[in-house]
């Protein structure tokens, strides 16, 4: 059996894999050119430049196409073609270019020249094998390929939209107004030192468009302009001290992980976890991230620490761990799970009746009797009094809310339990009917507060509803296909992740799940929820084990608790998406 590929934190910490949902034997797919993080050397660019008779994009402006091929600062290829637009050319375009109607009389008409500009425009350079198109480059590109666009469509010729690089952007990032008077073609390829001098004719200006694109290059790889994505944004207004810390991300490799801001003294700032790592890491240098805050993080941060991963749903994992034992000051979510709380049926204190309370410490045989958690303790208090107003096992504050609606009757305890254990609808449904009743006598306030109540309990259920079954599961495996081949196996145990594996392309996956099986870290039944893994890493792993099409390999324990219940707040998903 071929080694698996493992991850582990410590001596039995495994982390989690993931990918798409697929059944054994799905095939996967290709990343794309863009995911592959393809550094500028490696990028094959087609430089074009047109002549025009002047008028717009269409079957009929046309008259000369040039373009050169180059990859790795050197030229591949070189395409020139006179056209003949089907119409005249003004006397003032001549005299610009020098393209007179006579010289466009024999050329090939513009369908016929057009047709085989596109066909030897796609074809890749062969150093490339084949693995990605060309980029098409352009002086003031807006110009040129909007008039290839216009002809393409008009002429029916197949368009297929192509990346595409303006070295005049490049040009206005590279150069200010104190290095170059202007960003015309002639001065720039002039200030590159380009032994080509721009004439107004296609082949020509596309020959000076490559010197000034390869200078412009240089001048903005100090800034953190070397890869192919880094195109995209590398004329946009980032403070050239932020994009220069994009190197940061060099070290970086191109797969799952989490990643971690550290300022000068070692101290984590924000935590995130990434498909790719690089990709990701490196966008926070580029006019892509918006946020104020993280843009003054960034230029506090010295340095970026990585945990690799197989898969993503690993690195969300670990970002949550992380997250929680860390505290960053950046990060805003999941950063005190232990504090959210849970409705459940409580005794109440001197001898009185039941009623419904807020926890924090939920025992782990009342999970199944519960709601929760909630984000915070306002929102469980709207929950709170959402399902009282039906149950009335107490009062609300002093208030008697036997009088908020005169059609509801006393529940008693074991009503109210079944009602937390998923049958949410012996609350939803009274409350949807007060709803409607309030709003047909137009007292519509009332009536969006009751709906905004219900939304929050609605959402405390579907969590519950949620993580219920891999709190009450004490063994699982579940596979999903990967995408390169082979299998991503995740064990949990009372619904924390206790071990991953990846099996190799090729192999078949049984012996693995044995394996994954045999070396899964022990977790012994918790005592209360929240204590062998925080509830969010188990409505994480939930969402990837019993997602639609996930393979479930093995189950310990009753399956039922896997079923989803009848009376499920999925049912009314309306009122959820209502807020």
């Amino acid at each position: 059996m071929p080694p698996p590929t493992r991850s582990t934190d410590g001596a039995r910490d495994p982390r989690p894999a993931a990918a798409a949902c697929r059944p054994w034997g799905a095939a996967g797919t290709q990343s794309s050119f863009e995911d592959m993080g393809t550094p500028l050397r490696e990028a094959t660019f087609v430089v074009v430049d047109l002549e025009t008779t002047g008028a717009g994009p269409g079957a009929h402006a046309i008259t000369e196409i040039g373009a050169v091929r180059v990859r790795g600062g050197i030229v591949d290829d070189e395409f020139s073609t006179l056209a003949n637009p089907g119409a005249p050319i003004p006397a003032q375009i001549t005299l610009l270019t020098g393209i007179t109607n006579a010289m466009v009389a024999t050329a090939p008409p513009l369908a016929e020249a057009l047709a085989a500009f596109l066909a030897w425009s796609r074809r890749s350079s062969p150093a490339d094998g084949g693995a990605a198109g060309p980029i098409l480059v352009a002086h003031n590109a807006r110009f040129d390929v909007g008039h290839l666009r216009g002809a393409a469509r008009a002429l029916g010729l197949p368009w297929d939209e192509p990346r595409v690089v303006d070295t005049l952007a490049l040009a206005r990032r590279a150069w200010s107004r104190a290095d170059v008077p202007n960003h015309r073609l002639g001065t720039l390829a002039s200030f590159v030192g380009s032994p080509t001098r721009p004439t107004h004719r296609a082949l020509d200006d596309a020959r000076a468009t490559v010197d000034v694109l390869h200078a412009a290059l240089e001048a903005l790889a100090p800034l953190g302009i070397t890869h192919v994505e880094d195109l995209s944004t590398a004329a946009d207004p980032v403070p050239a001290k932020r994009r220069a810390k994009a190197h940061l991300a060099d070290p970086l490799p191109h797969a799952p992980g989490v990643y971690q801001f550290r300022s000068p003294a070692g101290q984590a700032l924000y935590i995130g976890s990434a498909s790719d790592l690089r990709r990701r890491v490196r966008s926070y240098f580029t006019a892509a991230e918006k946020r104020g805050r993280i843009a003054r993080m960034l230029d506090t941060a010295v340095s970026v620490r990585h945990i690799e991963t197989p898969t993503e749903i690993e690195a969300r994992v670990r970002e949550l761990r992380l997250i929680a034992e860390l505290d960053p000051p950046l990060n805003r979510r999941s950063r005190a799970p232990q504090r959210q709380p849970w409705l459940r049926v409580a005794q109440g204190r001197g001898g009185l009746g039941p009623r419904l309370a807020l926890t924090t410490a939920l025992p782990t045989d009342d999970a199944p009797e519960a709601v929760g958690p909630f984000p915070s303790r306002a929102s469980g208090l709207e929950a709170q009094r959402a399902a009282e107003s039906v149950l009335r096992l107490s009062a609300w504050d002093g208030t008697d809310l036997r009088q908020a609606s005169v059609h509801d009757s006393p529940a008693d305890a074991r009503t109210a339990r079944q009602a937390l254990a998923g049958r949410i609808d012996l609350v939803a449904a009274p409350i949807l009917e007060r709803v409607a009743a309030l709003a047909e006598r137009e007292r519509y306030e009332e009536a969006g507060a009751w709906t905004s109540r219900l939304r929050s309990l609605l959402l405390g259920a579907r969590r519950a509803e949620t993580a219920r079954p891999l709190l009450a599961c004490p063994h699982l495996i579940a596979a999903r296909r990967r995408e390169a081949g082979g299998w991503e196996l995740v064990a949990v145990r009372w619904g924390k992740l206790a071990g991953s594996l990846v099996s190799p392309p090729g192999a078949d996956p049984r012996p693995y799940v044995d394996d994954l099986r045999a070396t899964a870290q022990v977790v012994d039944r918790p005592e209360r929820v929240g204590q062998a893994a925080s509830v969010e890493e188990t409505l994480l792993l939930a969402s990837w084990v019993l997602d639609d099409g996930a393979r479930l390999v093995e189950v310990d324990g009753d399956p039922s608790v896997l079923a989803w219940p009848i009376g499920a707040a999925a049912r009314h998903q309306r009122v959820i998406d209502a807020g």
